[in-house]
């Protein structure tokens, strides 16, 4: 089983992961694992912590000599202005300054339910851990699990598909086509007209002190029939991605597939017929079996069907404004304007690699419960075992 921990605080010294699960023979290198962590730093609307942070991961177990040996791996992302909080956020009792406690807490985020729930008078013990600044070492954990289903020929790339109302229209382009428009975007989109739009909106807002949400798109390719199940609520395939998509911070919905809209159509409209052409086989595909359209996103019962996997997850706007709410202090219970700490106009387009990284775990956790093995030797054979089944099918 593919599975991971995080660690560590927005402004402790690092953010640590620990992952489980991933075979032996996998190559990996801190340089492909950087790629990612420097586009979830990019995007048109961060804001100040992006000036200071400049992302790098260090492996500091489980691999030797670029490869995989079986062990969990250590991944380590270091907090460049930890140099400036080592007291604020020390671990020693000698350090405590109760003058520095925050105590007034921000509309929007964990703050208050945090404090009330941990029994804390100093919201900065909620604040720093219910960060989005812990997303960094979530990507860094994605980028092996993409390099993992990489091995096996399966793809995802997570996109913009809505900014501040702006919606984008995809191009008919195959996955490395796509990939290379949405990385030449400013805001990882693959519509050069809606990009326009989407910079002139982040513009208008940090112009006025607001922020803007939008809906982030994963699309996986590559898959084989069969992932996931729906003998069990928790195996199903369809509810642990939008778990996954869920648990990232400031995500309020998920859909996959045409998702809400199937509520609003009658069946007809809905369902994706089945067809089947022994010639796809002789072509090279999985199976003979298909679809003409994709409503359901690649998945039916919590499962996979050899569609292309769809899922979309909604970012509201960052709570944070520089135009501040109104809020209570937590011990005084006097009211006041909410603070400002360092905060994003839009984080939208950051937020699409981070759905990307999540979104791939689950993938590579779903493939390994199917084909197990030790090693990716092992995996492969056993994965070659079953396309050969299904072909055959």
């Amino acid at each position: 089983m593919f599975r991971y921990l995080t660690a560590g605080e927005s402004h402790g010294p690092q953010l640590t992961a620990i992952v489980e699960g991933v075979p032996s023979g996998l190559k990996i290198s801190e340089a492909d694992i950087n790629v990612d962590l420097a586009r979830r730093q990019g995007g048109y609307g961060r804001g100040g912590r992006m000036k200071i942070e400049t992302d790098k991961v260090q492996i500091l177990s489980g691999v030797r000599w670029g490869e995989t040996m079986g062990s969990p791996i250590t991944l380590v992302v270091e907090n460049s202005d930890w140099v400036n909080w080592e007291e604020r956020m020390s671990p020693y009792a000698e350090h405590r300054d109760d003058s520095i406690r925050v105590t007034r807490a921000r509309p929007g985020h964990a703050d208050l339910p945090g404090a009330m729930k941990y029994c804390q008078s100093d919201v900065r013990n909620i604040l720093e851990r219910s960060s989005a600044r812990e997303t960094a070492v979530r990507v860094a954990v994605g980028a092996v699990a993409k390099a993992y289903l990489a091995r096996f020929g399966i793809a995802v790339t997570g996109c913009v598909l809505e900014l501040g109302g702006v919606k984008a229209e995809r191009p008919d382009l195959g996955v490395k086509a796509l990939q290379e428009k949405i990385a030449a975007s400013p805001v990882y989109t693959y519509d050069p007209k809606a990009e326009l739009e989407m910079i002139a909106a982040i513009d208008r807002a940090k112009d006025a002190g607001d922020t803007l949400g939008g809906v982030v798109e994963v699309r996986v390719t590559g898959l084989p029939v069969g992932l996931g199940s729906h003998v069990q609520w928790d195996r199903r395939l369809d509810a642990r991605l939008a778990a996954a998509v869920m648990s990232i911070q400031a995500f309020k919905g998920v859909e996959v597939g045409a998702g809400f809209e199937t509520a609003r159509l009658p069946g007809s409209q809905v369902h994706d017929e089945i067809f089947f052409d022994q010639q796809r086989v002789a072509r090279g595909e999985k199976t003979g079996f298909y679809r003409n359209t994709n409503r359901a996103g690649g998945l039916e019962g919590g499962i996979t069907n050899g569609e292309e996997i769809v899922i979309c997850g909604a970012m509201k706007p960052i709570p944070t404004l520089y135009q501040p709410l109104q809020s209570v202090d937590i011990l005084t219970k006097e009211p006041f304007e909410a603070t400002v700490e360092r905060s994003d106009c839009c984080a939208v387009p950051a937020a699409s690699v981070v759905a990307e990284a999540v979104v791939a775990i689950e993938i590579a956790s779903a493939f390994m419960d199917k084909f197990g093995g030790d090693s990716v030797a092992e995996t492969a054979r056993n994965y070659s075992s079953y396309i050969e089944y299904l072909r055959e099918f």
